[in-house]
C-alpha cells in the first residue's frame, strides 16, 4: 500500500543513475514513454530537467556518496512509491595506455564505476527483498567479458560489476528479485569525452570508424524495457550488444 500523499501511478518507480546523456537518458525517455514515473540521478542536473519528462523526478547525486543517491530514492518513493526497477548506469571510461596513464584516473573509474554501483544497489535492495519483487539492472560493458588495449583498469571496473552481478543474481533469486547485467559494445553516447590520451582516443575512434560507427542508445534502452516487461518470474540475465561489424 502507499503511503498518504503518494501520487496515483499506474505503473511502478524505475529509477536511472547516469541519467543526464547516453543510454541512461535513453532508458529514462523509453520508460517515461511507456508510463512510468522515473527518478533521474546524474552530476548533471539542468541536462535532466531539460529532458522535460513527466512525472519525474530529478536529483544531482554523484554515485559515490550513498546518502545522496538514498537521500534521492527516499525523495522519489514518497512521491511516487517503492521502486520497481533500478538501472545502476552510471560510469566513465578514462581510456590510456596503463604505463603513463595517471593513478587519479585509475580512482576515478574505480570509485564510479564499482563503489558507486554498490552504493546506488544498496539504496534499493533491501526494499526489493521486503517485497519479494524488483529487477536490479548493472551496467557493464563487453570490456568486463574481454580486455581490450588501453582499457586496463576500466576493463577491471567491468569485470567487477560481472562478478558481482553473478554473485548478487544468484542471493537474490531467492527473494523474486531480477538481476541483469548490461554489456555493450561500441555505442554512440558521450563515454569518449573522458579520454584524455590523445593516442589512444584516434586509435579508438579510427577502429569505430572501420566498424561504420557505433549504435544508437535509444538501442539498448528499447532492450532494457523489453526485458524489464518480462513477467517477474522470467529473467534475461545479460544483454551483450554490439554493431554488426564489430568483431571484436
Amino acid at each position: 500500500m502507499r503511503r498518504e500523499g503518494v501520487e496515483s501511478m499506474s505503473k511502478p518507480l524505475v529509477a536511472i543513475t547516469g541519467a543526464s546523456s547516453g543510454i541512461g537518458a535513453a532508458t529514462a525517455r523509453e520508460f517515461s514513454a511507456a508510463g512510468h514515473p522515473v527518478l533521474l540521478m546524474a552530476r548533471r542536473l539542468d541536462r535532466m530537467q531539460a529532458m522535460n519528462l513527466p512525472d519525474a523526478l530529478c536529483c544531482a547525486v554523484d554515485v559515490r556518496d550513498r546518502d545522496q543517491i538514498r537521500q534521492a530514492v527516499a525523495a522519489a518513493e514518497d512521491r511516487f512509491g517503492p521502486t520497481d526497477m533500478m538501472f545502476a548506469n552510471a560510469g566513465v571510461g578514462r581510456f590510456a595506455d596503463i604505463g603513463r596513464q595517471p593513478p587519479e584516473e585509475w580512482d576515478e573509474m574505480i570509485d564510479i564505476n564499482t563503489k558507486g554501483v554498490m552504493n546506488t544497489v544498496h539504496a534499493v535492495m533491501p526494499g526489493m527483498m521486503e517485497r519479494r519483487t524488483g529487477t536490479l539492472i548493472l551496467m557493464s560493458s563487453i570490456a568486463g567479458r574481454k580486455v581490450y588495449p588501453d582499457h586496463t583498469v576500466y576493463c577491471g571496473t567491468k569485470f567487477f560489476v560481472h562478478a558481482v552481478g553473478e554473485s548478487l543474481r544468484a542471493y537474490l533469486s531467492a527473494y523474486d528479485v531480477r538481476v541483469l547485467v548490461v554489456s555493450p559494445g561500441v555505442i554512440d553516447t558521450e563515454l569518449l569525452s573522458g579520454v584524455r590520451d590523445k593516442e589512444t582516443l584516434a586509435a579508438y575512434n579510427e577502429g569505430k570508424a572501420k566498424m561504420g560507427g557505433g549504435i544508437g542508445a535509444d538501442i539498448v534502452a528499447q532492450l532494457i524495457h523489453d526485458a524489464y516487461r518480462l513477467p517477474q518470474r522470467a529473467l534475461v540475465q545479460e544483454i551483450c550488444l554490439t554493431p554488426t561489424r564489430q568483431g571484436y
